[in-house]
């Protein structure tokens, strides 16, 4: 007899439910750990931050790579290099003959002094001249007569040394003969002797009128010098009443009216080149402490950008600021005005290849030691080392990799906090 196999079934209808339940709960299971995965960090970021802000009002940046010029900016006005005001030379009435922004030339007439006083004084001192001249002539003819004086005595002196050489021999011959006696012969050589000393005489005197003949024509022509100094420099002094450009330019301002009468050094005409720009500025004086001459220069106007240098730095410190000049490193760009404003970039050092951020409010909040990094909707606080900075740009030593982004707003708001949640 074969055994009944019923004791070998198994139920397999309700099977499917069961698994069905299963797998729904453990899908349940792996939304709930993937729901907790997903709000722990939120979760966590506001249970650590300490304080939360508005993120829309952030402005954010990456740190890059680049270089980063050490620099310093300035407002300068354009000044012309050659700009010299002219003088009145002395006092009297001036006759302009140029306006305020006409062109003018090279030794161009701009105005002329009328003094009647310098006029006058010309004429005397050459009438001084004239006279000084003209003694020198009659001193050279009285010169003269004194030597052909001097000479025709010499000569006379001479025949009467001859003669009483010849007689005093007459008379030694007569005396050895016994014809005279011998005080014939004695006074014979004593008129000798005596025309031989007038003779000497004679030549020294006429040695030392030759000398103060000499002395005095050499003093007459050093006072005929002196008067001709005089008398050129007062011709010097009406030249220059006519007030004559220097250069080619623009009359820049008049600082006198027509028919005024002025003083001696007083300003009238200011000229100005404006073929020879230059850029004045002023800056403070922990500025200018890296500014020297040679400095390389950018001077920014109307949009566009022109190359120049430091030419000249002031050596003193007035009113907290320090004076210095750009000049254009080429031809001035055209279009340029006088007293025009222009911004200038002193470049006092460049650094390449380095981290960096734009430039804002962050380095002053956090003193420059502790940046805001932002990550997963919440910034943190991070001490860092910065170098360099520029009127745009600052440069990261220390404590940020490229590409993290950083708050570069002003984050006094966050009162130090370490950790901020942006909404």
């Amino acid at each position: 007899m074969i055994p009944e196999p019923s004791a070998m079934d198994r139920s397999v209808g309700r099977r499917p439910a069961i698994a069905r339940r299963a797998g729904l709960a453990a899908a349940a299971i792996g939304l709930a750990v993937a729901g907790w995965l997903g709000v722990h960090p939120a979760i966590a970021r506001w249970s650590q931050a300490e304080r939360a802000v508005d993120g829309s009002s952030l402005r954010v940046a990456a740190v890059v790579i680049g270089d980063v010029d050490r620099d310093v900016a300035a407002q300068g006005r354009v000044v012309a290099a050659l700009h010299p005001t002219l003088y009145s030379p002395a006092p009297g009435i001036v006759t302009l003959s140029v306006k305020p922004g006409a062109a003018v030339t090279r030794g161009q007439v701009l105005a002329t002094i009328e003094s009647p006083a310098l006029s006058s004084r010309l004429i005397q001192e050459r009438a001084t001249l004239g006279s000084l001249e003209s003694e020198l002539g009659r001193q050279q003819i009285a010169g003269r007569q004194a030597r052909v004086k001097s000479k025709q005595n010499l000569d006379v002196l001479a025949v009467r040394h001859e003669a009483a050489r010849r007689a005093l021999r007459r008379t030694r011959d007569l005396g050895g003969q016994g014809v005279v006696p011998a005080s014939d012969v004695e006074k014979a050589d004593d008129d000798l002797a005596i025309a031989a000393l007038e003779l000497r005489n004679g030549h020294a005197t006429s040695a030392l009128e030759r000398e103060t003949e000499s002395f005095e024509r050499t003093t007459r022509r050093l006072a005929i010098d002196r008067q001709r100094s005089v008398v050129g420099d007062l011709e010097r002094q009406v030249a220059e009443l006519q007030i004559r450009a220097p250069f080619d330019g623009v009359v820049a301002g008049l600082s006198a009216q027509d028919r005024d009468a002025v003083a001696a050094s007083q300003p009238l005409v200011t000229v100005v080149n404006l073929a020879a720009l230059e850029i004045e500025l002023e800056l403070g004086e922990n500025q200018a402490a890296d500014v020297g001459p040679g400095t390389p220069a950018e001077i920014a106007y109307a949009g566009r950008v022109a190359a120049g240098r430091v030419v000249a730095i002031a050596p003193e410190v007035r009113d907290s600021q320090v004076r210095g000049t750009v000049a254009f490193a080429g031809a001035p760009p055209p279009g340029l005005r006088q007293n025009e404003r222009v911004t200038v970039r002193l470049l006092l050092d460049r650094r390449t290849r380095v981290r960096k951020l734009p430039r804002g409010p962050f380095v002053e909040a956090g003193a420059g030691r502790s940046v805001y990094v932002v990550a997963d909707g919440a910034a943190t606080r991070r001490p860092v080392q910065l170098g360099v900075t520029s009127v745009s740009e600052v440069e990261v030593v220390r404590g940020l990799s490229a590409g993290e982004r950083v708050i570069v707003s002003d984050t006094s708001a966050f009162e130090g906090a370490d950790n901020v949640l942006l909404r």
